[in-house]
């Protein structure tokens, strides 16, 4: 099974941006679709956005489409997540979560789907 790692999570004003990474280690990255999710405090963790292993479907929560953007460089064994025009009801503890998968076109968006999680990277937005 793949290792998950996120990264880039920080302090940053609202209408500000970020960028997350997640590095994949311990399989090979292109068999997996990829996930991210967010969790704050009090509250269920909650769907962000997710890619197919081949990259060409993507598909984004309600609260995030439009700002957030969601990719892959399996060059790089990584997966990312450009967060654009952040408020302060984005502030959570974002987690990129891996699900290998022999179809190279879907995406799951429950994270009961995945079986692979990173141990998370937070991010705070400051009003």
């Amino acid at each position: 099974q793949v290792q998950l790692v996120e990264s880039g999570g920080g302090l940053v004003q609202a209408g500000g941006s970020l960028r997350l990474s997640c590095l994949a280690s311990g399989d090979s990255w292109n068999r997996y679709m990829l996930g991210w999710f967010r969790q704050a405090p009090g509250k269920e963790r909650e769907f962000v956005a997710t890619i197919s292993r081949n990259g060409a479907n993507t598909y984004y929560g309600d609260s995030v489409r439009g700002r957030f953007t969601i990719s892959r460089d399996d060059a790089k064994n990584s997966g990312y997540l450009q967060m654009n025009g952040l408020k302060s009801e984005d502030t959570a503890l974002y987690y990129c979560a891996a699900r290998k998968t022999t179809y190279a076109s879907i995406y799951y968006y429950a994270d009961h789907d995945y079986n692979t999680w990173g141990q998370g990277t937070q991010v705070t937005v400051s009003s």
